[in-house]
């Protein structure tokens, strides 16, 4: 995976959003429907696959594993199942780039799917998701007979021993991360027994949801997930909707920018990835969700954003983890509020692509806001005129695209370092960022 320094955004100041817009597909989604359906006995239909670098180094791990996926076209792909006891080794360490997906929902599904097999397999990333934690997942699946190795300090490459006879568990995360819950799901598919995961706050729930679009039964209550290991997987048709975390940046950047009014259409609007729609709306955002529907399983709507004027305020923790992946966003809109806005309670923003509380909070004050890091969170003081400057993404896609929408109320250009990983989740990004009224170059 290239992951080029070298590649820099500049986005002029000033503009407004206007028009409909249909971001990428969901990325977890698109994860999810390369696991399952080579999993599956059959064919599986896919449309609105994001063809992002982190999604293909997952259909790319199956590929290397024996199974045959047709190369993405305008979304669509066929997924030719070998069954849950099909996959094949590979020739050669799998590379996932920067995708956490992939590496820790990959520790799972492999633990258990080469259980029963005798040849080992090695998960390796770029140097950034190298540094990210994993004995969130290695610990519990050793607790289910798994034997996964990392390096000394926790972190990948991941090695994954084969002939290891997995048993289920009932786990209580010490955390409520969809990753932990839905490697430890995936591992007990394959698990004797029962696999319970129970989560101290709800996170996304599409592993549950698609297991059993699937036809695989998951039994869900008062926030504990089980699922009986030896079942399989049947072949179906999946439609993904547009990714709630890509059009975060065009909800925010059409909420800061006066005179903005866009839709955003067939957005996924999982109640588990809401939280960015009920923090802005708490800030004073104009957002009306619009025909309401249900695809495959998933509910979709259209979101129609106006610019509004945002007041600061205190962050509910239990909204947390409904918005993990959109808080470098919704800190540019907190930027633009009047008064203090107080995150709390979000400390695994300090182990994603980046340290994206430090590096946020890092480029916020070259912009001119007086932002301070906490160990758990951040604080902001709003009411600001952004200026421009030269700001570093460190290498994550989400504080790139963040800081472009902060040009469109910026006094000056803003410069943007870093920026080649916005390939993972966005590639179209400043094309679609342009049509909509930014001004963005590479």
């Amino acid at each position: 995976m290239t992951t080029e320094k070298n590649v820099s955004f500049i986005a002029k100041a000033g503009g407004r959003l206007k028009g409909s817009i249909r971001v990428p597909g969901d990325k977890s989604i698109s994860h999810r429907s390369i696991m399952f359906g080579a999993l599956a006995e059959g064919t599986t239909h896919v449309s609105g696959f994001l063809n992002g670098e982190d999604n293909l180094a997952t259909l790319n791990v199956f590929r290397s594993m024996g199974v045959c996926i047709s190369d993405p076209v305008d979304g669509q792909l066929e997924i030719q199942g070998v069954g849950m006891q099909g996959l094949q080794a590979p020739t050669d360490v799998l590379d996932v780039g920067n995708s956490g997906t992939s590496m820790r929902l990959l520790a799972g599904l492999l633990s258990g799917a080469i259980s029963k097999k005798h040849f080992n397999v090695v998960l390796t990333g770029d140097s950034s998701l190298s540094k990210r934690p994993m004995k969130r997942v290695t610990v519990p699946l050793q607790l289910m007979g798994a034997q996964v190795e990392t390096n000394e300090a926790g972190t990948p490459p991941l090695t994954i021993h084969g002939g290891k006879k997995l048993t289920g568990i009932d786990y209580r995360m010490p955390m409520a991360s969809a990753q932990v819950k839905s490697c430890l799901l995936l591992a007990g598919l394959y698990a004797d027994g029962k696999t319970c995961v129970t989560e101290p706050a709800p996170t996304r729930d599409h592993t549950e949801r698609m297991l059993r679009g699937f036809g695989y039964p998951v039994e869900v209550n008062n926030g504990k997930i089980c699922l009986q290991g030896g079942g399989k997987l049947t072949a179906t048709s999946i439609d993904i909707p547009a990714d709630i975390s890509s059009a975060t940046f065009f909800m925010v950047g059409a909420t800061i920018a006066e005179g903005s009014d866009i839709t955003l259409e067939h957005v996924g609007i999982n109640p588990t990835r809401t939280g960015v729609i009920n923090i802005l709306r708490l800030m004073g955002a104009s957002i009306e969700v619009m025909n309401e529907r249900d695809v495959g399983g998933e509910p979709v709507a259209d979101i129609r954003v106006k610019s509004a004027e945002l007041k600061g305020i205190h962050i509910p923790e239990e909204q947390v983890p409904l918005a993990i992946d959109e808080f470098p966003a919704i800190f540019i809109a907190a930027s633009c509020a009047t008064g203090e806005t107080l995150l709390t309670g979000a400390e695994e923003l300090r182990v994603k692509e980046s340290d994206r509380i430090q590096a946020m909070a890092d480029g916020l004050v070259v912009l001119g806001v007086n932002a301070q890091a906490t160990p758990d969170g951040i604080r902001i003081q709003g009411g600001n005129t952004l200026t421009g400057g030269h700001v570093e993404s460190h290498g994550d896609h989400r504080i790139a695209m963040s800081f472009a929408m902060a040009a469109l109320v910026a006094d000056g250009d803003i410069t943007i370092s870093d920026c080649a990983n916005v390939r993972t989740s966005f590639p179209d990004f400043i094309l679609l960022a342009n049509q909509a009224g930014l001004s963005i170059s590479d």
